[in-house]
Formats: C-alpha cells, sequence, structure tokens
C-alpha cells in the first residue's frame, strides 16, 4: 500500500523529519526505512538502466558493464571479481544500472527533491519524497536471502554477502522472479557515499514497476508530495542545516552549486536587472 501525505507547511516537513519507527528492544529510534527525493511530482521511481535502455534492458546490461569493467579496470583493477561491484562502482560514475538510489537521511531525501538545475522551476512544480520500509521487502526473499539477514543480524546485504548468494545478473534474476529485491550497502568508496548515507535496491528483471510492487508488497510506504508554495522555504531551511551540495557533493563542484543558489536572485528579469545595477 502507497499512502499518498502533501505538505503544505514547515509544520508538515518536521513530520516528515521525526515520524521515525520505535525499537522497543533496544529503547531507540531505529527505523528501517529508506528514502528517494524527486523534484517532480510525476517523475516515476524507475532506474536509470530502464530510462536508458528502455525494452532491450536485459540485453543491452551485460554488454554494457563488460565495458564498463573492460576500460574501468586501470582505475580498478577488482572490478571484474563482482558484478554487483561493477554496477555499484558504475553508478556512482554515472553508468545506466539496475540499481535504485536511496538514503537513510530524510534531510537528503528532501534535499534532492528541493533541488533544482534551474532555480526558476523551484517554485513552479511540486516535488516528492518517497519512503519505504527495507523490512516489508524482505519478507518476500528467498529463504537462502532471509537466512543470510538472520545470521548477521541485518536487513541490509553488503557486496561480499550479495555475491555469496548471487555470484551472476542470472542467478539473481531467477531467485527473485518478479517477487522480491535485495537492498544493499554500498562501499564508501568516497566521501560522497559516506555523506549522502547511500543504499541501493537491485531491482531485478521481473519487477517492471517498482510502484505497482511497492503498492502490492508494503504496508509503510509513503509518497509525501511538497507542495510548490513551499519549496524555497524548505530548500533555505536545508541550507541552515548545513544539508547543501557543500556537504552532499564535497569538492569544488559542490560548493560552486551551492553558493550559484546562495546569491540567485528570484524574481522578474527587470528586478533582477534593477538588483544588478544597484550592487
Amino acid at each position: 500500500m502507497i499512502e499518498t501525505v502533501v505538505i503544505d507547511s514547515i509544520d508538515g516537513i518536521m513530520r516528515l523529519i521525526s515520524d521515525q519507527a520505535y525499537n522497543e528492544d533496544i529503547g531507540r529510534l531505529r527505523s528501517a526505512y529508506f528514502f528517494r527525493g524527486l523534484p517532480d511530482v510525476r517523475f516515476r521511481l524507475t532506474t536509470s538502466l530502464r530510462m536508458n535502455c528502455k525494452e532491450l534492458h536485459r540485453e543491452l546490461e551485460p554488454a554494457m558493464l563488460r565495458a564498463f569493467t573492460k576500460y574501468a579496470s586501470m582505475d580498478d583493477p577488482t572490478l571484474s571479481s563482482s558484478v554487483w561491484k561493477q554496477m555499484v562502482v558504475g553508478q556512482h560514475y554515472g553508468l545506466p544500472t539496475r540499481l535504485m538510489d536511496w538514503t537513510r537521511s530524510p534531510l537528503i531525501a528532501l534535499h534532492f527533491a528541493n533541488s533544482e538545475s534551474n532555480f526558476d522551476k523551484l517554485d513552479k512544480r511540486d516535488s516528492v519524497v518517497w519512503r519505504f520500509n527495507m523490512k516489508d521487502v524482505n519478507r518476500y526473499l528467498p529463504d537462502k536471502y532471509a537466512r543470510i539477514l538472520e545470521r548477521d543480524k541485518t536487513f541490509i546485504f553488503s557486496l561480499d554477502t550479495l555475491s555469496a548468494v548471487a555470484d551472476s545478473i542470472e542467478q539473481y534474476d531467477a531467485d527473485m522472479g518478479g517477487d522480491a529485491f535485495v537492498n544493499l550497502e554500498p562501499p564508501s568508496i568516497d566521501q560522497r557515499i559516506v555523506n549522502q548515507y547511500s543504499f541501493f535496491s537491485v531491482i531485478p528483471a521481473g519487477i517492471t514497476d517498482i510502484e505497482r510492487y511497492l503498492e502490492e508488497h508494503t504496508e509503510h510506504t509513503v509518497r509525501y508530495v511538497i507542495r510548490k508554495e513551499i519549496r524555497w522555504d524548505v530548500r533555505d531551511l536545508l541550507d541552515q542545516f548545513n544539508v547543501s551540495e557543500r556537504m552532499i557533493f564535497p569538492g569544488l563542484d559542490g560548493l560552486s552549486r551551492a553558493l550559484a543558489r546562495h546569491y540567485f536572485v528570484k524574481g522578474s528579469d527587470a528586478e533582477r536587472r534593477r538588483y544588478t545595477d544597484e550592487t
């Protein structure tokens, strides 16, 4: 089931941030939620592989991974040891893959939901933050996968544990069918992954519509629609919390992007020209 919650105030944003599951066993707030922010409410949950390769994704995925591994081996000779590592590293550098990006942090998701390459669009369209509970999905895992999570007392696979149970795309797709998917914690290959609190869902070929899957297989999925009228307020609040490109994309690129927005002048062209003349 997918619940839609419309947020039209900062109070609603605070409820999104603070709505975390309480673990009675340890007396702590330890949720199993994943979050994903999108700048346009009309954008669907889909992988970059399907967007890029469309109906040919099954045929083109192995070829693309082989080519990536061949040409990237100079930078990382260990890529050939694991198809899952090929996906994680490739995804990190922009290769279309079957991995769906998530974060454990609602603040990071809010950043992506309230970021625009064109700042003028920030108050022109509603955005969205998705949240799902990984425990809902883990219930459908095949036994050999579930046993690994139980053995390691975790909800999430690592590259090593996933490689141990499925060492090929074909085996993984056969195991999962259209009934389940694995959630994966990537290795900390650079500071960006650490700062973004990044995680991935490994979407099998049998799941053709992620949103329909969540509707039919989960009980705690929420779709937070953030009204365009408050997006600038949310954006400025996040920047005050140091949740900006300066932190999420460490380096001069992220710094420059954050500074561009900080000094962005809202209003009409005439108002911008007057501001420029006066300063």
